[in-house]
């Protein structure tokens, strides 16, 4: 069995990823963590952590992995480019997998993404779209960017060079092979995403529904399997796919 600790175990994605926890056969709940200094205690009684928590929690709960040599999975969103330095760091020290989205048919749905956007030439426009809750607060969400940056990755180009967001007003005609992202918030909407390739006369549509947020615990949890035993670095759900 491995014993798995939950950090940001208050909030629904921490609650929902011990129940994921409590149904799988080969893990068990070493326990929870809502603030960082109990997060210490956590990552030594544990083999693998998960985290839930907020972008302002993350730096501390890194180091506490990191201090404690143990394995750890984000799932925080809303990261910067700072967060995103702190974990390369402490992947030269302790096995990490980030993603902004635990969901494999998600990550499979980037993967396709990928393959599309390299295949299509410039001439097709590709737009992200997405729809969350009404509490969610961040936007784009991390996964819209998420389908984003495969998308550019396909293309070969720097997403923060060619995307658009928010548009409004007069904002003159649509620049060849940018990215465009657009937002939705409303409702219990666990997440929507649809990836749109649209070209002359005919249009692409990739995309995935999450009907409860389950998706994310489940996926969550079988990474931290997957990561157990795995030597230090930084990995994705890709890896997990081997896709």
């Amino acid at each position: 069995m491995t014993g798995i600790g939950i950090l940001g175990s208050a909030g629904r994605m921490g609650k929902a990823v011990a129940r994921a926890i409590e149904e799988h056969e080969a893990a068990n709940l070493a326990g929870g963590a809502g603030k960082v200094d109990d997060a210490a205690a956590l990552a030594v009684d544990c083999d693998v952590l998960i985290d839930f928590s907020t972008p302002d929690a993350l730096p501390g709960h890194i180091d506490v992995a990191v201090t404690a040599g143990t394995p750890i999975v984000v799932g925080t969103t809303g990261l910067t480019s700072q967060h995103e330095r702190a974990l390369v760091q402490a992947g030269s020290k302790i096995a990490l997998l980030v993603s902004a989205n635990m969901s494999l048919g998600i990550n499979l749905l980037a993967h396709l993404v990928r393959e599309a956007a390299s295949r299509l030439g410039s001439d097709w426009d590709i737009e992200i779209v997405e729809m969350h809750h009404r509490h969610k607060v961040d936007a784009p969400s991390g996964t819209a960017l998420l389908l984003g940056s495969a998308a550019a990755q396909g293309r070969g180009v720097d997403l923060a060079q060619v995307s658009d967001r928010g548009r409004d007003g007069i904002t003159g005609a649509r620049t060849p092979g940018h990215i465009g992202f657009a937002s939705l918030r409303g409702g219990s909407v666990a997440g929507e995403h649809l990836a749109i390739f649209a070209g002359e006369g005919e249009r692409i549509e990739l995309g995935h529904r999450a009907e409860n947020r389950d998706i994310f615990a489940r996926g969550a949890v079988q990474a931290a399997l997957w990561l157990k035993d795995r030597p230090a670095g930084l990995y994705s759900m890709a890896d997990l796919l081997e896709i």
